[in-house]
């Protein structure tokens, strides 16, 4: 049996530096903590969502994930990599972002 998959992992300075790039950013979290905040440019897709929707991503790409905190985002990007993505973790998720005083959309 084959041991966890390893989990490539950056911290949200390092997103905010590729932001400007027009990085794919996938939020795993559920629409109401979406609605609440979320990161600029990220899309919803809920981590129970992930397996039947993750045609919707490009596989040409570095697929970076978020969600609160980066346990959720951490499980999708082990999927991600198994399904073969180039996946990349945002640790500390959302709340570090908002932590480190980043800009933050909320709203549908």
């Amino acid at each position: 049996m084959d041991g966890p998959t390893e989990v490539k992992e950056i911290d949200v300075t390092e997103l905010a530096v590729l932001q400007g790039d027009g990085v794919v950013l996938v939020d795993v979290r559920q629409h109401h903590e979406f609605v609440e905040a979320r990161v600029p440019g990220a899309q919803l897709l809920p981590l129970s969502d992930l397996p039947d929707q993750v045609h919707q991503l490009p596989s040409d790409e570095i697929v970076y994930v978020i969600c609160r905190t980066g346990a959720r985002s951490r499980a999708a990007c082990e999927f991600l990599t198994q399904q073969g993505f180039e996946a990349v973790n945002i640790a500390g998720g959302t709340l570090a972002w908002i932590e480190a005083g980043y800009e933050v959309h909320s709203g549908s």
